[in-house]
């Protein structure tokens, strides 16, 4: 079994789609919206007032680290 993504354009190829699936060769899933942890870390990422790069996150993660574990 295969799943794709389909953006549907034009909405009479919905219909199309929709006998497709009455004639059991494909099935229609409507797609879950992220929830939990992806959801808490865009709602946080969108109310920081600076965004961090990558490189000063490693920073950050280093020192405390080598604070916790005293090197």
């Amino acid at each position: 079994m295969e799943t794709l993504n389909i953006e549907i354009i034009n909405p009479k190829a919905k219909s199309i789609l929709k006998g497709l699936a009455n004639l059991n060769l494909i099935r229609i899933q409507k797609n879950k919206p992220a929830t939990g942890f992806s959801e808490l870390l865009k709602k946080l990422r969108k109310n920081s007032e600076s965004s961090l790069s990558l490189d000063e996150i490693t920073e950050e993660v280093e020192a405390v680290r080598n604070k916790r574990y005293g090197r």
